[in-house]
């Protein structure tokens, strides 16, 4: 269990939090993502423990990998954290309007095909990773017409807690705590309704699977899987990527991942989950310096084998 805050405390930090979204959210936009990706870059000196984990990940990741090029890419992490906060402090700003210009979405049948998916009464069921803005999909709402659920973690400081998720929820998406989720999940699911997961962390042996991550074994959530095949839900592939030529957040909308219900579903779960994973790595590989190195993704390791970090 966490320490329990002072109340004084409490209020301090949600000072703190408000005072550094609004100082940076103050200017123009290109302004705040510029401004926050230069300060992403002094994180790295300030926070050497998550730089070395982000090496470590890249050594397990690309063993052959020149510690130039691992240098890049964990600048690259750094400053993608930046942008992204910059971005993220001026969601109180937003309109409705703006999302169209603010967020492209690519390609642009698989919006309607989403659409059309589920207007027919399938439920869908998205996933995507800490990469590029993984907020932005609490945007989408008004591009699709319809309510977006999207599980998170609650911050530990309820009064930071509430800051932040008013602007989660600002535009219509409705954020749902990880802790006692899993009902409420599969009744989202059950009543037509459209979920979002973060699918690239590590997690503990008993909440998930080993499936092949860069060639790597990698304890992996079974928890979409297995709504997926409690719900018949269709499994979006969703990935909010920085184009610099763009100079926008331009969201890949994959094909929804091919599955068939069988008599084992232990196997089915296992497949599934390879499938989610399978498609994190093909955008990591493709933008390595805009996915979160800092975390330990392959801290879990089977019975018998030695830790990596």
């Amino acid at each position: 269990m966490p320490k329990k805050r002072s109340k004084f405390r409490e209020k301090i930090e949600e000072l703190a939090v408000r005072f550094a979204i609004g100082s940076l959210g103050a200017f123009p936009l290109k302004t705040s993502m510029s401004i926050g990706k230069l300060f992403g870059k002094t994180l790295i000196k300030m926070f050497p423990k998550l730089a070395k984990t982000a090496n470590r990940n890249l050594e397990i990741a690309y063993p052959n990998i020149s510690d130039k090029e691992k240098s890049r890419i964990v600048k690259g992490t750094f400053e993608s954290l930046g942008r992204h906060l910059g971005f993220v402090s001026h969601f109180k700003h937003f309109e409705p309007k703006d999302i169209h210009n603010l967020i492209e979405i690519v390609p642009k049948k698989n919006i309607q095909k989403t659409i059309d998916i589920h207007d027919t009464g399938r439920n869908i069921l998205f996933f995507t990773g800490h990469f590029g803005s993984w907020e932005v999909f609490n945007l989408l709402s008004p591009s699709f017409g319809y309510e977006i659920n999207i599980l998170v973690r609650r911050i530990d400081n309820p009064l930071v807690e509430k800051y932040v998720d008013s602007l989660r929820t600002k535009f219509g998406s409705v954020t749902i705590g990880k802790a006692q989720a899993a009902r409420r999940m599969h009744r989202i699911l059950k009543t037509g309704g459209v979920l979002g997961i973060l699918a690239d962390l590590n997690v503990q042996e008993r909440e998930g699977v080993f499936v092949d991550f860069f060639g790597v074994p990698a304890s992996t959530t079974t928890s979409i899987a297995k709504l997926a095949l409690m719900t018949n839900a269709a499994i979006i592939p969703a990935f909010a990527v920085w184009e610099e030529q763009k100079n926008k957040y331009v969201v890949h909308l994959d094909d929804p991942i091919d599955y068939e219900k069988s008599d084992d579903t232990q196997k089915d779960v296992l497949e599934i989950t390879q499938q989610i994973t399978s498609s994190v790595e093909k955008y990591v590989r493709k933008y390595p310096e805009q996915w979160l190195w800092i975390h330990k993704r392959w801290n879990t390791r089977p019975k018998g084998e030695k830790a990596l970090y």
